[in-house]
């Protein structure tokens, strides 16, 4: 329904096509009332519309109804009648994707303040091959507290208590300027990180002040010079902000890893080119690889220019695992120059995007679970795992989410569109076109205002304290004291119909030191290990 009416959009806004509508008729059923007797219960009818219609633009609840007075009350009489016809008809609550009905609804409830809780039963098939669960101690812990945290960069001069659950990186210019201001305040009231991604920091991350994290891609954007290079100036001017709690160098992303990026002219708008240090109405470009570094060493090279210009603060990188020679490569940089980042986020091929080639997001990158173990994996077997902090981000949304990938090595988690549900976000999918039905992925300003930053902000607090309220309830029941503990021998997965393993069993963990020993644990190090070099991203031959 959303998308017929956003090509209606296109030409006339639905929010003015639905006053018009209803304000014809509405004469039209006045004048035969008056003139011949007739009409009066439709221009009753029609006058309780434009009385609802009125209500729904001023209501700050629900920013469908803000965008799509009237007609998007269609979509909430879907949602009551759905028990019955849905279940039928239509799908499953643990269908479709890229998040099912059920996970949507899981945020939705959380974001709200209402109940999470489900009756009746699991809607799982536990009985299937790949289905998890996280084994519960007889002896359950009390914990005191849900905001659990990890120290990144400790021994730095400025380093940083985050959470173990943060605002993935959504740049400003892809989410409308509201969006950035409630992620921003709800992770100010919620003491945890929003990363900016790689649009800068821009003045709507400032109002509020919550901490961030800031990503700098291939473009520099707020700290490139008229060149597009990188500016020494203007990075330690944005860097010394008290908000920028931690810097992170983004190599690839999970969604689209390999390919640049455009944004064409017309949508460069003033505060879009203010964030980004770029002219107003020219193609603002993203390119695929860095100009800054061209080889391992540089690259870490240029990470301890980045903290030592920062003045100390946590700097690390993003990447998805492609070419595993490149991640050993890097590794091997570590080794020879000493440097390490202070941590590494590793983004999943299941990761999101506002936009990007089909090719790409189905078949271009590791999964979450596959990269985060080799990197997990290759800093153990180097002795370098207790000095670098691990993040992660790719469809992680719920509390075991979380608990799956603290287990396979992750120190926290990052959420995108887990924050996008919280904000309103109904997976319209329609984020490149900008036409977002309710605010959240647009720069539309009439499509904005349906997103009420106060009530939107409150809503992301809450899911993010609801969902770590949840993680405590999960390692209370492991017997735990912090979600640290959750290990690979906590989680089961069926593997056969009538056989099950846990992950710590089914998945190639290495051993502290053993690449270091000369042990090739696995064939992805027996085959991949030997290709990488230091000072080359290129395979080394032979």
């Amino acid at each position: 329904m959303f998308a017929w009416l956003q090509r209606v959009d296109r030409h006339f806004p639905v929010r003015y096509t639905a006053w018009l509508a209803c304000a014809v008729v509405l004469l039209l059923a006045t004048f035969s009332w008056v003139a011949f007797d007739v009409g009066g219960f439709v221009a009753l009818l029609f006058l309780f519309l434009t009385l609802l219609g009125l209500r729904d633009t001023q209501q700050t609840r629900h920013s469908v109804l803000r965008n799509y007075p009237v007609i998007g009350h269609l979509r909430f009489l879907l949602e009551y009648i759905r028990p019955e016809m849905r279940q039928y008809f239509i799908e499953g609550d643990t269908e479709a994707a890229p998040f099912s009905r059920a996970q949507r609804s899981l945020v939705y409830a959380r974001a709200k303040g209402e109940s999470d809780k489900r009756p009746f039963g699991t809607q799982m098939d536990v009985g299937a091959v790949g289905y998890e669960w996280i084994n519960h101690s007889l002896q359950p812990t009390v914990l005191a507290t849900h905001d659990f945290r990890v120290e990144i960069g400790a021994g730095r001069s400025k380093p940083y208590s985050a959470s173990v659950f943060n605002i993935s990186a959504m740049s400003f210019g892809a989410l409308s300027a509201n969006a950035i201001l409630a992620l921003n305040e709800g992770a100010r009231r919620g003491g945890f990180a929003h990363d900016t991604g790689e649009g800068s920091i821009s003045r709507h991350h400032r109002v509020h002040g919550g901490d961030l994290i800031w990503e700098i891609g291939s473009g520099y954007f707020g700290c490139r010079d008229a060149q597009g290079r990188f500016d020494e100036a203007r990075f330690v001017e944005n860097a010394a902000l008290e908000q920028v709690k931690m810097v992170e160098l983004k190599l690839s992303q999970g969604a689209k890893p390999g390919h640049g990026g455009v944004l064409p002219g017309p949508k460069v708008t003033p505060e879009i080119a203010e964030a980004r240090g770029v002219p107003v109405g020219v193609d603002c470009v993203s390119p695929a690889s860095h100009g800054a570094f061209s080889t391992p060493l540089g690259m870490l090279q240029f990470i301890e220019r980045l903290r030592t210009l920062s003045g100390g603060k946590p700097t690390g990188f993003k990447l998805a695992i492609g070419h595993p020679w490149e991640w050993f490569a890097i590794c091997k940089a570590m080794l020879e120059t000493g440097i390490v980042p202070d941590f590494i986020v590793v983004d999943g091929a299941e990761g999101g995007t506002g936009a990007a080639p089909l090719e790409f997001t189905n078949h271009v990158g590791a999964p979450l679970q596959e990269g985060l173990l080799l990197v997990h994996n290759t800093l153990v077997g180097l002795n370098l795992r207790a000095r670098i902090r691990l993040g992660c981000a790719g469809k992680v949304i719920s509390a075991f989410d979380i608990a799956r990938m603290l287990a396979i090595g992750a120190d926290w988690c990052n959420s995108a569109r887990g924050f996008m549900f919280a904000l309103g976000c109904i997976q319209s999918q329609t984020c490149h076109t900008g036409h977002c039905p309710t605010g959240v992925a647009t720069q539309d300003p009439l499509r904005q205002q349906a997103l009420v930053v106060p009530v939107k902000s409150q809503r992301i607090f809450n899911y993010h304290q609801q969902t770590l309220h949840a993680l405590q309830e999960l390692v209370q029941a492991a017997g735990l004291q912090h979600p640290g503990e959750i290990s690979a021998g906590h989680i089961v997965r069926r593997t056969s119909d009538h056989g099950v393993k846990l992950l710590s069993n089914l998945l190639p963990f290495v051993e502290p030191g053993a690449l270091l020993g000369g042990e090739m644990p696995h064939q992805v190090f027996r085959l991949y290990w030997p290709m990488a070099r230091p000072d080359s991203f290129a395979r080394a031959p032979g």
